[in-house]
C-alpha cells in the first residue's frame, strides 16, 4: 500500500506528499491503511491537536496514544468509541511516550475498558516520577537551572507559581504496565508490528512498524511540518538529548524505506520520510552553526534563542525554549565546541572554544 500511495501522490517542494484530503473531526476517524484508523483530538495550546490511531485487533482495537485529559477529549473519545470504533473493546493501549498529550487519557481509557497499558520502561517510569514529584513545591534544583540559563528572578517566581502543570492534563496512571522494547514483535490482529525505539524528544520513544506494507506509527519521532522539541530539563541538566536525537534521525534514515507511510502524532500522514529526516537534521545543524557565531561573544542560554529558533521567543514558551537552547549548548560542549563559566550570580556564560582559543 505504501509504495502504491507514494507513486500516485505528487510530492511538494520539500519532497513530501499527503495522500488524504481531509482530517478527522473530533469523535470521527479516517482509515489510512488496512485496519488502521486515524483519530484527532484538540489541544488547548498553540499546537492545537494530537493524533491517535486505532489498529484492528480481531474483534477489538489496539489504541495508540490518547490526547490530553480535557472535557473535550472525554467527549471525543466517547463519540469515537461508540462511532467509528463500533463499540468494540479496546484490547490494549499503547502510548508512544510520556508527554501529557500522549498519555493524558490513558488512565481514563484503561479504567473504562479494562485494557492494559503498554509503554517502554523509561517512558512509563518517567511519567510516574513526574506526577509524583509535582505533588510538592517547585524544587530549588529547577530554580538554579533556570537562573544559570539567564532567567530573571521575576521569571523564576512565575515558574514557581505555575509549577505542577504536567499532572494537570493527565488522568491517574495505571499502576502496572506491559513493557515494550527495541525489536519486539507486537502481534495485532493478523499482523506483526516491530517496535522501533527513538530518543532525544523523550527518553525511550516507541514507534511501531508494520513491515508487511511499511506503515510506520511515528509518534513525535518524525513530524511532517514542525520539529519536535528536544530539551534539557532540570532533572538532568548535563544531558545530551540533541546528540540522541541526531543519532535517532540517522538510524531511522538507514532503517526505513522511502516508500513508508508515516503516521505522525501531529500533522497529517505523509510519504517522503527520507527527505523529512534529512531536513530535520539539517535544521539542527543550521541552528548549531548560528549558535557558534553567537558564542563569539560570551552569551547566556537565553541569548542563544535567536540563533536556535531564528526568531524572538516570548515568555509563554520560555521553559521549552530554554530547554532546547540548553540542549544545543550541551551538544556543543560535549563535542568540545563550546565552554561555560559560572559567574558570581550563578549565571552560566558560554563561549565558542575556537573563538576562546584564538583570543587567549
Amino acid at each position: 500500500m505504501a509504495d502504491d500511495g507514494a507513486a500516485v501522490v505528487a510530492r511538494d517542494a520539500r519532497g513530501l506528499s499527503y495522500p488524504f484530503d481531509g482530517i478527522p473531526a473530533p469523535g470521527e476517524a479516517v482509515e489510512v491503511a488496512r485496519g488502521v484508523l486515524w483519530l484527532r483530538f484538540a489541544l488547548p495550546f498553540q499546537l492545537d491537536h494530537v493524533n491517535a490511531y486505532a489498529l484492528r485487533d480481531g474483534e477489538g482495537w489496539v489504541v495508540v496514544d490518547t490526547g490530553l485529559r480535557t472535557p473535550d477529549a472525554v467527549a471525543a473519545w466517547k463519540a469515537a468509541l461508540a462511532g467509528p470504533l463500533e463499540g468494540r473493546p479496546i484490547t490494549r493501549l499503547i502510548c508512544t511516550h510520556m508527554h501529557p498529550d500522549h498519555i493524558g487519557m490513558a488512565g481514563w481509557l484503561c479504567e473504562r475498558s479494562g485494557a492494559p497499558l503498554w509503554m517502554s520502561r523509561l517512558e512509563y517510569v518517567t511519567a510516574r516520577m513526574l506526577m509524583a514529584e509535582e505533588v510538592g513545591d517547585a524544587p530549588e534544583d529547577g530554580a538554579r537551572f533556570f537562573r544559570a540559563a539567564g532567567w530573571t528572578e521575576d521569571q523564576i517566581a512565575q515558574w514557581r507559581a505555575d509549577y505542577g502543570g504536567f499532572g494537570k492534563g493527565v488522568a491517574r496512571m495505571p499502576r502496572s504496565y506491559g513493557r515494550l522494547s527495541e525489536g519486539d514483535a507486537v502481534r495485532i490482529g493478523d499482523d506483526d508490528w516491530t517496535v522501533v525505539i527513538g530518543s532525544g524528544h523523550s527518553p525511550e520513544h516507541v514507534c511501531l512498524w508494520r513491515r508487511s506494507d511499511d506503515v510506520f506509527l511515528a509518534g513525535d519521532q518524525i513530524l511532517p511540518r514542525i520539529s519536535s522539541n528536544v530539551s534539557v530539563w532540570p532533572t538532568e541538566p548535563l544531558a545530551d538529548p540533541l546528540g540522541d536525537w541526531m543519532a535517532s534521525l540517522d538510524r531511522l534514515r538507514s532503517l526505513l524505506p522511502e516508500g513508508a507511510l508515516i503516521l505522525p502524532a501531529h500533522g497529517e500522514p505523509f510519504y517522503g520520510v527520507h527527505a523529512r529526516l534529512e531536513a530535520l537534521k539539517r535544521g539542527h545543524e543550521t541552528a548549531l552553526k548560528r549558535l557558534e557565531r553567537t558564542l563569539r561573544q560570551p552569551s547566556r542560554v537565553v541569548d542563544g534563542f535567536p540563533a536556535v529558533f531564528g526568531r524572538v521567543v516570548g515568555d509563554g514558551v520560555l521553559g521549552m525554549a530554554t530547554g532546547e537552547a540548553q540542549a544545543h549548548l550541551n551538544y556543543l560542549e560535549r563535542r568540545g565546541r563550546a565552554r561555560r563559566t559560572r559567574d558570581e550570580n550563578s549565571v552560566d556564560w558560554w563561549i565558542a572554544v575556537e573563538q576562546d582559543e584564538e583570543t587567549t
